[in-house]
Order: structure tokens, then sequence, then C-alpha cells
């Protein structure tokens, strides 16, 4: 079998982690003024950072959560949180990850951090209860 060009392998990635729902809904949005950005993450972030064998989607996961709340970026910590249902992370995993935010790049960040965990996490609770 020929070897998956980086686009594809990180299309099965982002589906495979952040659920086909998700990646569906920005492949849908996509316009000519973001489908260059498109590629680029599904290439770069996903086909030759998420694709990786070293660490598992798990580890990939809390790194990722953990440095999303340290630089602030509440929209992506609750979609890489959802993702965690994919991934294998626990909320005693995140937990973890944001005692280390907070110890590493304040507690400032650790504490909006937790607030938008605590939030998804109760959504995606709800959400198992309703299907």
């Amino acid at each position: 079998m020929a070897e998956l060009s980086r686009y594809e392998a990180g299309m099965a990635v982002r589906r495979k982690v952040l659920g086909n729902a998700h990646v569906d809904r920005a492949e849908a949005a996509k316009t000519d003024f973001d489908i260059d950005f498109q590629r680029f993450i599904t290439e770069g972030a996903w086909g030759s950072v998420w694709s990786r064998p070293h660490w598992t989607h798990r580890e990939r996961s809390l790194v990722t959560i953990a440095l999303l709340a340290a630089l602030g970026h509440d929209e992506e910590v609750a979609m890489h949180v959802r993702a965690t249902a994919n991934t294998g992370a626990t909320p005693e995993d995140l937990r973890e990850a944001l005692l280390h935010v907070a110890v590493y790049a304040g507690v400032p960040a650790a504490n909006s951090a937790i607030k938008i965990v605590k939030k998804t996490l109760a959504e995606m609770a709800a959400a198992e209860r309703k299907a």
C-alpha cells in the first residue's frame, strides 16, 4: 500500500481525535479565504506532529491542552477537552496537566482553563446522559 500523503494522514488523525462531526463542520465552513490555512493545519499539526508514533494521542492531547491553557486559547482548550472522549485523556489527567500549567505558566492561566474544562466536561456528561 502506498504511503499516505501528509494531508491524508493528517485528515485521518484529525478525524480520529476531533471526530467526524467536528471535521465535517470545519470542512463545510472552508472558504477561499481559509482553504490554505485549513490545509496547512491538517498537514502540519495533524499530518506531521499528531501522526508521529512516539507519543500516544492521549499524551499529545494533554500536552496540547496544557499549552493552549498556558497561552489563553480558550476556544481551542474546549475543543481539545471535547476530543479527550477520543484520545483517552481522563478528567484526572486534565487536572494534573492544569496543575502543571499553574506552576509553570501561572495561576491565572490555569484558573481560566479550569473553568473552561469544568464547563466542557459538564456539557459532555450532559450530552452523554441524553444519548
